[in-house]
């Protein structure tokens, strides 16, 4: 499928009269990079790029259509479909029990957890995985991006995903993103109890013409399901799960507070340790104490 996208690159280029050079000015990569492409050696085209291409070689979607086979390894098989729905869907609805979902992850979140799978090769699999999942994101920059809508178990949270730097990195994301026009995040907090959820994701997707699509996947394993009674059952669980947790606001509020106290940084000490090491300081200096606000009493001045 790569040598077949490459094919059809170079075809469109060739009609459109322009060099490798040509293109690559016009999709701002370098001449070579659309050599590689075009000969299906190096790297596979990012959908970004894709979409580059397909704009200035006048495709009508041709290459965007062959992207996500393009990235048939890179995808397990049962979830090239999902991807494919996923990239024109208006509104995506995810709840997930074990991790943060893709269109959300950061490169250093994404990398820990994928390396995790049994299915990998070797490290340039991995990394062309990576790559593969930070693409999808790029359409929440774009101007037909979908609204989107996650519920994230406070697990997710809490479970360490590469050490407690990754973690604040994704979190810090995670309340950025949140704070995005058309991006809205939820937490279902431990003390609601069980919840009868799903033990994976579970993702609805809401087509251009209305139409609802559900998607469920474990850690192995993925269900796409179109019919129109069984989606309908996953959007009830759904509403269900969301109904249960925080309102965003305090969800976000949650999630700070996760960052701040279970993946505080070593080298950053809390507030609390900082007044310490201040009193102490000043004690050993002979100096002032300090009040109760953090500001200083003043020493009486001896009477005349």
């Amino acid at each position: 499928m790569a040598a077949l996208f490459g094919s059809r690159v170079r075809k469109l280029r060739t009609a459109a009269g322009l060099t490798q050079t040509d293109v690559g000015a016009l999709t701002h990569v370098v001449g070579s990079r659309i050599a590689q492409i075009e000969r299906a050696t190096g790297a596979k085209p990012t959908l970004e790029l894709t979409r580059a291409l397909d704009r200035e070689l006048v495709a009508d979607e041709l290459l965007i259509d062959l992207w996500p086979y393009v990235y048939r390894e890179a995808y397990p098989d049962w979830l090239q479909a999902f991807i494919a729905y996923a990239a024109r869907a208006t509104l995506i609805r995810e709840y997930s029990s074990h991790a943060v979902p893709g269109l959300l992850q950061t490169p250093e979140y994404a990398r820990a957890l994928l390396s995790m799978g049994h299915s990998l090769r070797d490290a340039e699999h991995l990394e062309e995985r990576v790559a593969a999942r930070l693409d999808r994101q790029v359409r929440l920059t774009s101007p037909d991006r979908p609204e989107l809508w996650i519920v994230l178990d406070e697990a997710v949270l809490r479970r360490s995903v590469g050490g407690a730097t990754v973690m604040r990195g994704q979190l810090e994301k995670l309340l950025c993103m949140a704070e995005k026009p058309g991006i809205t995040v939820q937490v279902p907090p431990f003390d609601q109890g069980a919840n009868g959820a799903l033990p994976g994701s579970l993702s609805v997707l809401v087509m251009p013409d209305g139409t609802e699509i559900a998607y469920t996947e474990g850690a192995h394993h993925g269900q796409l399901t179109e019919e129109p009674d069984e989606v309908e059952r996953f959007v009830l669980i759904y509403h269900h799960l969301r109904a249960m947790a925080l309102p965003p606001l305090m969800s976000l509020d949650l999630i700070r507070s996760v960052l701040e106290v279970d993946y505080r940084a070593a080298s950053i000490p809390t507030r609390s340790d900082r007044r310490r090491l201040a009193q102490e300081q000043l004690q050993q200096r002979g100096g002032r104490q300090l009040r109760g606000g953090g500001g200083r009493i003043p020493r009486r001045r001896p009477r005349p």
